[in-house]
């Protein structure tokens, strides 16, 4: 290269400086044009440009305007576009945050052009099959620079990707698409074909979201007629159609009424084995049919669960959140998890247990944007934008479970999203939007409403009833806080027993308790869906429910429905619900957890229903007997029924939720939308917000952050606060007087670094000038060290044990030895720092707001430590008086 002098260029700055400042320069910028082969793969070349193979060959270069004076590139004697103070050069990948971090191409002997991380060039123009000519763009904001790219695969395969149970670095991926996006907008001017990918890189996150939006409605649809089909396939079957449940069997029926549901087209178990619907015997066959089923739907699915897909099971959310958080768990969101977790769902739904589907059909849901954002390079090859879609996509899970579209998009933004930009915001509403428009079209629940539990309540409510609205806050925040440490203490005994060894057999065993219990209760045996709609519904003429027996004369139709005394089914009712809300509560507790799918919703919902239902007929009755107190302000003194016992269902079962959940805003819209009662607005809301704060005094987590805690996923919740006052090098690894893990520039072995790497575990490794002068260079991830090591093993001759590692664009002083190991390209320049003395206050929202990996320690320019999440993590359990150790993951 020294034989030939690049043109324009001054030898004596040729050379790149580590450490020089990038505002020092005053060379025009020039766009490097040319490259050498350096691998066996036939690589295409730049527009202009010739192959060049070896140093000695003369490489031409075009001066290039750059628009940012800041920024002055030179071409350095390796032919790579670089900056002066090292940054840009000549590997590309994402290497750093958004706060600064470079992008390179090539090794230092070459221009590569190809990207280290995520097939970078892939996602810019793969549909380029010519070469095209080196762009190069500069930021002051992010400095990164940009060089040669083109569609050719990544020189090292996997560079840049993460592995299963690690944090991805959320700048890093940003920055990447910013740079794709410039790279996109920058192109667009060039032809009429550029404009069209521009258009359609514009538009792809819209299709995406569409995508998903129509999948989630479809899949919803089917799991819906799956589940009532299978539900009512445990007390009887339709002889003309099997197909059909027992209300669609029903349809074609001329009869006025039916005995307790059932019409003669319709035959129940007992009628087609013994001929007879009644007696002891009839009773009998039921019961053993409505335990056969249920103990096979409960078989079928935690089998599947098992074998294919363990993590189909459960909820979902606690995960959801962690991977929304940046927290990698692969196959998590995959295709078998997505087919056996809705199959499961609907075995697990038709079983009986006290779980709802709402919280699977998030994970379902999630599952779908996962899948799709494959077909879509920007979001498949970019962890962070990927979690763009997934949020649409839990979005559209709420909004296909209960048919609340406004209510899912506030899920997904209060509960399970971490990074909510506006547009996803947009996006997610969006798809919510098509989601809930495809589940009405195909109509599971057979009537002209989409929502779950459609009640018409035609009277307001009372001022004086705020005040049992918000006691039924503060009863759901307790009944909630009951649940959730008892849930969590047979969780964790379940986890460190002999238990969680035998998954189906503590299926079977808690399916078969349930079916037995809820058999002879008339609330318990009915599906939990329909238990919830009979609770929040008003009596009327049709309703011949032991709720409804009421002393009344319904001799007009269309006469108001006036307030009378309870008759004994009343009062029947009444304790037949006590038992159920019992039996539920502790059915549930021993159900949320186990290894088939299951949510929380449905039973939260039930159980504050009932309690409100019951405290309902209590103030209806109160109001029956002295109408005339103040308390009633003279609304009940007219005769007329002025207490909805039905609206009190509605309210507690907001706060059973709101309390198991912690949501307030998002609770709320769900309940109005779930229902259609909107001008109760600020009842539920008083519910809601009593029992959030019941329930954040009696026990500081909700359900699923309690979940997140016990299976130690490395989540850091945005919504606590920090209020310690430690400093970063309390915190940093290693301690003070340990050794500290390094990798030296240009002064390391490959067997030295191999050795590093078999001797400690770390995830990354800081690169510095050498071990006496440990002033920082940038940091190294484990993963692509391994990989490039590999790699240059496999694919470069005259590489041995020997072998220079070197992390400059510097030349190496020739010598004998084998040929060094340039590895720049892996290298991130522009790590995150903060120092010594930086508050842990100030470190802690460094983690959260900007999604970081780790952060370097230094003191006065020179390497201290490092402190990753997972030491975040640790110090704040520490600090808060619980067991850091129960930090499990990366």
């Amino acid at each position: 290269m020294e034989k030939f002098p690049l043109k324009g260029t001054n030898i004596s700055t040729s050379a790149t400086v580590v450490g020089s400042h990038p505002l020092s320069g005053d060379h025009p910028s020039y766009q490097a044009v040319g490259r050498k082969t350096a691998s066996p793969t036939n690589e295409r070349s730049f527009i202009n440009t010739t192959s060049l193979t070896s140093d000695d060959e003369m490489i031409d270069i075009t001066p290039n305007n750059v628009s940012n004076p800041n920024y002055q590139y030179h071409s350095s004697s390796n032919g790579g576009g670089s900056r002066e103070d090292g940054v840009g050069g000549e590997t590309l990948g994402a290497t750093g945050s958004g706060l600064g971090g470079s992008l390179h191409a090539g090794s230092d002997n070459s221009v590569r052009t190809s990207p280290t991380h995520s097939r970078f060039g892939r996602d810019f123009h793969s549909d380029h099959e010519d070469s095209v000519t080196a762009v190069s763009f500069s930021s002051l904001a992010e400095g990164i620079s940009f060089s040669g790219m083109t569609d050719n695969s990544d020189d090292i395969p996997g560079i840049g990707q993460y592995d299963d149970f690690h944090t991805i670095d959320w700048q890093r991926d940003i920055a990447r698409d910013r740079m794709r996006h410039r790279y996109i907008v920058k192109k667009r001017q060039d032809s009429f074909w550029d404009l069209i990918k521009g258009a359609h890189d514009a538009s792809s996150g819209w299709v995406c979201v569409l995508l998903v939006g129509l999948f989630t409605g479809c899949v919803a649809g089917v799991i819906d007629i799956g589940a009532s089909w299978m539900t009512d396939l445990k007390f009887g079957i339709c002889p003309q159609a099997f197909w059909l449940n027992r209300e669609q069997c029903c349809w074609s029926s001329n009869e006025t009424s039916f005995v307790s549901g059932n019409c003669s087209q319709w035959h129940t178990w007992s009628e087609i084995i013994a001929s007879t619907r009644e007696g002891a015997g009839a009773y009998i066959i039921s019961y053993f049919f409505y335990i056969a089923w249920a103990m096979l739907f409960a078989l079928l699915a935690a089998s599947l669960v098992r074998m294919f897909a363990p993590y189909a099971c459960g909820s979902g959310i606690p995960e959801i959140k962690t991977i929304l958080s940046g927290f990698i768990i692969r196959s998590y969101l995959g295709k078998w998890t997505l087919i056996i977790k809705s199959v499961g769902l609907i075995l697990a739904v038709s079983t009986g247990l006290s779980l709802g589907k709402e919280g699977p059909m998030v994970h379902i849901a999630s599952c779908i944007g996962n899948i799709l954002s494959y077909l879509f390079p920007k979001y498949g090859r970019n962890e962070a934008k990927k979690r763009e879609i997934i949020s649409a996509a839990a979005a559209a899970g709420v909004s296909v479970a209960f048919g609340a579209p406004i209510g899912g998009v506030l899920f997904s933004l209060e509960e399970v999203s971490y990074y909510f930009p506006l547009k996803t915001l947009w996006r997610s509403f969006f798809c919510a939007l098509i989601a809930a428009f495809i589940l009405r079209s195909i109509n599971p629940f057979g009537n002209e409403h989409s929502v779950l539990f459609y009640v018409e309540y035609n009277k307001p409510w009372i001022f004086f009833e705020l005040v049992p609205f918000i006691g039924l806050g503060i009863i759901g925040g307790c009944i909630a806080t009951l649940f959730i440490k008892a849930n969590l203490w047979w969780c964790r005994f379940r986890k460190y027993s002999k238990l969680g060894q035998y998954p189906v057999t503590e299926v079977l065993a808690v399916t078969f308790i349930t079916a037995v219990i809820a058999y002879p209760n008339h609330y318990t045996r009915m599906n939990t869906s329909e238990l919830i709609y009979l609770l929040f519904s008003q009596c009327g003429i049709s309703n011949s429910d032991y709720l409804c027996d009421y002393n009344r004369n319904f001799t007009d139709v269309k006469k108001t429905i006036e307030i009378a005394a309870a008759g004994p089914g009343v009062y029947k009712a009444i304790w037949l619900l006590t038992l159920a809300l019992v039996m539920k509560l502790v059915m549930t507790i021993f159900t949320f957890g186990m290894k088939v799918p299951c949510g929380l919703f449905i039973p939260s919902l039930a159980l504050g229903a009932i309690v409100g239902r019951i405290v309902g007929i209590g103030m209806e009755q109160l109001a029956y007997h002295y109408p005339k107190i103040w308390i009633f302000s003279g609304e009940c003194s007219t005769g007329d029924d002025c207490i909805t016992p039905g609206l009190y269902a509605m309210v507690g079962a907001a706060a059973v939720l709101g309390g198991v959940t912690r949501m307030t805003v998002s609770l709320v819209v769900i309940m109005f939308e779930l229902t259609g009662g909107v001008r109760y607005i600020v009842p539920l809301m008083a519910a809601a917000m009593a029992s959030k704060w019941v329930g954040d005094a009696l026990g500081r987590q909700g359900i699923y952050d309690a979940h997140i805690a016990l299976n130690g996923y490395p989540f850091l919740d945005s919504k606590d606060e920090f209020q310690h006052t430690t400093l970063a090098a309390d915190v940093m690894q290693p301690k003070r007087n340990e050794t500290l893990s390094v990798i030296t520039q240009d002064s390391m072995t490959v067997d030295d670094i191999e050795t590093l790497l078999k001797e400690t575990e770390h995830n990354g490794y800081p690169v510095v000038v050498s071990k006496e002068n440990q002033y920082l260079v940038g940091f190294v991830l484990r993963r692509d060290l391994n990989l490039a090591i590999a790699n240059a093993r496999r694919m470069i001759d005259g590489i041995a044990g020997q072998s220079l590692v070197i992390f400059t664009s510097a030349q190496p002083v020739q010598n004998l030895g084998p040929s060094p190991l340039k590895l720049k390209k892996i290298l991130d320049m522009a790590p995150i720092t903060v120092t010594d003395q930086t508050p842990m206050e100030t470190v802690v929202d460094m983690f959260r707001k900007l999604g970081l990996r780790q952060t370097l320690v230094t003191h006065n320019g020179r390497l201290l430590g490092v402190i990753t999440k997972k030491d975040v993590l640790r110090h704040v359990k520490q600090m808060d008086n619980e067991d850091p150790n129960t930090v499990l993951f990366n």
